[in-house]
């Protein structure tokens, strides 16, 4: 395989830097890109939707403006009295200046003949009645605004009056009332045409949009282009669009959409809407939709600015990073490499070796420092390593130990079976109750020779993770009582006093009872073992532990197991939870056993979600072991330890007693 080709460190440096921070930077201007595009779209759909709202707020206020100066100027003396033509024209100049729109005709026309009486543009008609519009006979004694009537201007409706100005690409109505005279007939019809709406250019920072009117069956009535008004919307490229908008903006919604085409061919607009009363119709559901139309471009209009600072920013920012990775790299290798003939001399005599050299950058002092320390380190690895071999020859020496205990265990329960079991083959008894002696002794070896390959079969489970336990409810005082009545012979056999108080109320918890009897009889069975003369005290007491996730406390029972036996020093009680460790052997060994025992409870306590624990003041100053679990109720027994002493010779007290 060929040798892979090398490259400088300063070359690599800066490849990796640009390779990595350039691909970071320019995804990074991307969404900047694409967050300012959606920012400056949301702005425009708030605008947009505004304006809309606004123009149609607008058109409705000037509307019902203009239907009331119509209304008002009808009931004037002076269209009710038959004035001469000269006073009903100059009234007629005068209210021209008066209507708050922009006025392009105004007349007064005679109902029957249809003459125009007097007027701003012209002697012909601006548009044609239909008939029967209004009673002849005056009704009402109040003017009624629902007597004004409203259409818009049209090519039908517009007559052949060339005096009419003619803005098409604006919305112009045409506003009629009755006049009716002194005596209530009607006379005379008072007609005015009026832009409504003005048509107004985008400002800097704002979307007014461009104004196009919509009737509810979808006739364009006002649209920027001439060429669009008076056609319906289904002849239009984005109809689909369209006709959604107004069913949205007649069903009351305020919205913002895109468009195509609409505004100029080719050119996407974005669109708001809204929806006012049809002023044409006295109809309620009959609206108008008022669009406030503009340019994609124009709701943009910001964004080529921000590409070119994205761009500046994204070149200056490149540049930037090119020279910083070139003064880095440049910076950093000449360390490295004074840092790498140093680290060549390490191998040689210390003494001759010089200090690491210093620099400018403090992680390369940091380095440095940690090269010129290797060397202690190493020292105290091989301390360390010397330490662990030692620590391996000692629990070699354990496991030789536990060995050796192990064999005298099995041994002398062997013996003792095979020596009772040939005295009796041998027909060695004088009778037949010095066999069965010989029986009960060879049975108690077996017995006790059981526990031993027991506790070695349920080291083996603990360790492998297979051992078990089958968890119920069970009275603590119950599993007491059976490990006392199991051990009271031979409590008695060594006259030793057992103190002991049972609780009047169960205590229960949750338990495995056969290895939860195992736990006492162990610790109990220890008690009586390495207890040549004075006292075993066992004490069952309830503890309330705060709760801190509750205001309640959780309680647990606390078995306490004291002797005043041969004790353990302080140095080794932390080890007598491990397997195969005894206390000092020397004064030990006497008792037997294979430190199984308390490295098992340990392990047992833990599964079922309890705790043990071992403390000795010193040598011959007995111990205490303590035994606490969580019970399932708090119960209620008298936690006092009035103690009952019972000689070698007394049972043990019965439920209650003291």
């Amino acid at each position: 395989m060929g040798k892979l080709s090398q490259s400088s460190f300063r070359r690599i440096l800066l490849s990796r830097i640009l390779l990595l921070s350039v691909p970071v930077l320019l995804v990074g201007e991307y969404i900047t890109y694409k967050k300012a595009r959606s920012g400056l779209l949301e702005t425009a759909r708030q605008n947009l939707t505004e304006s809309a709202v606004r123009k149609g707020e607008r058109m409705e206020e000037l509307i019902a403006a203009l239907k009331s100066n119509l209304m008002a100027a009808s009931q004037t003396a002076v269209l009710k009295s038959n004035s001469s033509s000269a006073i009903n024209q100059e009234f007629i100049s005068q209210l021209a200046t008066q209507l708050p729109t922009k006025i392009q005709c105004i007349q007064l026309t005679n109902f029957q003949t249809g003459k125009v009486i007097a007027g701003t543009c012209g002697d012909r008609s601006i548009f044609s009645l239909p008939p029967n519009l209004w009673s002849k006979k005056q009704t009402e004694l109040l003017p009624d605004l629902s007597n004004v009537y409203v259409t818009t201007l049209s090519a039908k409706n517009s007559g052949n009056n060339t005096n009419i100005p003619s803005n098409t690409n604006q919305l112009q109505l045409i506003l009629s009332v009755p006049v009716y005279n002194n005596a209530g007939q009607l006379q005379n019809i008072l007609s005015v045409r009026s832009v409504i709406n003005q048509q107004q250019s985008d400002l800097s920072g704002s979307l007014y949009g461009d104004t196009v009117v919509i009737d509810q069956d979808g006739t364009i009535l006002e649209h920027p282009q001439k060429e669009r008004q008076g056609k319906n919307i289904s002849q239009e490229k984005d109809a689909s669009r369209l006709e959604a908008i107004l069913r949205n903006a007649v069903n009351g919604q305020q919205d913002f959409l895109h468009l195509s085409n609409f505004e100029d061919e080719g050119v996407e607009s974005v669109v708001g809407y809204s929806a006012i009363p049809s002023p044409l119709t006295k109809e309620k559901n009959s609206k108008w939709v008022i669009l406030a139309v503009a340019s994609i471009d124009s709701a943009l209009y910001r964004l080529e600015e921000i590409r070119q600072v994205l761009l500046i920013l994204t070149l200056g920012l490149t540049a930037a990073i090119l020279l910083a990775t070139l003064y880095l790299s440049r910076d950093l290798a000449r360390p490295l490499e004074e840092l790498g003939e140093y680290a060549l001399n390490v191998g040689k005599d210390r003494s001759l070796l010089k200090n690491p050299p210093k620099f400018k950058i403090s992680e390369l002092n940091q380095l440095s420092e940690s090269l010129d320390s290797m060397v202690g380190r190493l020292t105290i690895w091989a301390e360390e390593l010397e330490n662990a071999w030692k620590e391996a020859q000692t629990a070699n020496k354990l496991k030789s130990e536990f060995l050796a205990n192990t064999s005298h265990e099995l041994r002398t329960p062997l013996n003792a079976i095979i020596g009772c079991i040939r005295l009796v083959r041998d027909g060695c008894c004088d009778d037949r109750e010095e066999e069965l002696d010989l029986l009960q002794k060879a049975d108690d070896a077996a017995i006790h020779l059981l526990h031993i390959i027991n506790d070695i079969l349920d080291l083996s489970k603990i360790e492998s993770g297979t051992l078990s336990v089958v968890m119920r409810p069970v009275d603590v005082r119950s599993i007491l009582k059976e490990v006392i009545d199991l051990q009271i012979v031979h409590i008695n056999q060594k006259s030793l006093q057992l103190l002991f108080t049972i609780p009047e109320q169960p205590i229960m918890v949750q338990a495995d009872p056969a290895k939860l009897k195992q736990v006492f009889l162990n610790v109990i069975g220890n008690a009586v073992k390495f207890t040549e003369k004075g006292s075993i005290t066992i004490t069952t007491t309830l503890e309330a532990i705060p709760n801190k996730q509750s205001n309640n406390n959780n309680y647990w029972v606390l078995v306490k197991v004291k002797d005043t036996g041969i004790g353990v020093p302080v140095e080794e009680q932390k080890k007598l939870f491990r397997p195969f460790v005894m206390a000092d052997g020397t004064r030990t060994r006497k008792y037997g056993g294979t430190g199984l025992g308390l490295a098992i409870s340990r392990k047992i306590m833990a599964l079922m979600e309890g705790t043990i624990n071992l403390h000795s003041p010193g040598v011959d100053l007995g111990t205490t072991v303590e035994i606490a679990m969580p019970v399932l109720s708090s119960g209620f027994f008298a936690t006092g330890t009035t103690e009952s002493p019972t000689d070698n010779k007394s049972e043990v007290p019965s439920v209650g007693e003291k």
